[in-house]
């Protein structure tokens, strides 16, 4: 191990906060192996590692929750192997280290499209999340996209809405309003796709289609992608 690695270590260590993880078990995130370092402590302490990619997969190696989520912050993107992705995803046990991790790196790789569709379709719990929050987060940040390829989450979407576990179950939520409000033409298709998940005899897919219906449907999308429409 390095010298960073050892200094990172000892430093979230020392700022081993056991409130802060009481805090964070009602919120659904796992207790074990967690120090209650916050978010914005984590943010700040990557900055000088940016782009280090064996500080990375050290620091993931480590098991220590926030250290994983710091490992997100300082990879390089660019060396993010496949067989790196399985390891890690294969790895999660907490829906926050879930979502930092493909937030933080996941969609920034040239694999996303191809692992989120593939993860969507795992059974695997956090898995299947990671495939549905790297959609979320690619219909956001993927800016360039034409409509037509972030149209291809959605009969994903359908195929994922039946699955009762709560933390797949709103990631499912989350990328189905995401990406109904991208464009007009993706919130038609995301409405289109809320009332064939509304039909399916699944108290999880008629939630999911009801709270998405209820966002894409009200008069503060319609007026903002209205107005981005006209800008074009």
């Amino acid at each position: 191990m390095t010298l960073a690695f050892n200094q990172i270590i000892a430093e979230l260590k020392a700022m081993a906060n056991p409130a802060n993880v009481a805090g964070m078990a009602r919120f659904g995130i796992k207790s074990d192996n967690t120090l209650g370092v916050p978010m914005p402590a984590l943010r700040s302490m990557a900055r000088p590692y940016r782009k280090n990619h064996e500080l990375a997969l050290d620091l993931w190696d480590s098991g220590i929750h926030e250290a994983r989520i710091l490992a997100s912050l300082v990879d390089d993107p660019r060396q993010v192997t496949f067989e790196q992705m399985e390891k890690w995803t294969g790895e999660f046990d907490s829906w926050d280290v879930c979502d930092q991790v493909c937030s933080n790196l996941w969609e920034k790789t040239p694999f996303a499209y191809e692992k989120a569709i593939e993860w969507a379709r795992h059974q695997e719990e956090f898995v299947k999340r990671a495939g549905f929050v790297l959609m979320a987060r690619l219909a956001v940040s993927d800016k360039k996209a034409p409509d037509e390829k972030i149209a291809v989450f959605l009969p994903e979407i359908i195929h994922g809405s039946n699955d009762g576990r709560n933390f797949v179950k709103k990631a499912v939520n989350w990328t189905l309003r995401q990406i109904g409000k991208r464009s007009l033409e993706l919130n038609s298709q995301a409405i289109a796709a809320s009332k064939r998940i509304a039909s399916l005899d699944s108290p999880a897919a008629q939630w999911i289609a009801a709270d998405a219906l209820r966002e894409l449907k009200s008069e503060a999308v319609q007026a903002r992608l209205q107005s981005k429409a006209k800008a074009k």
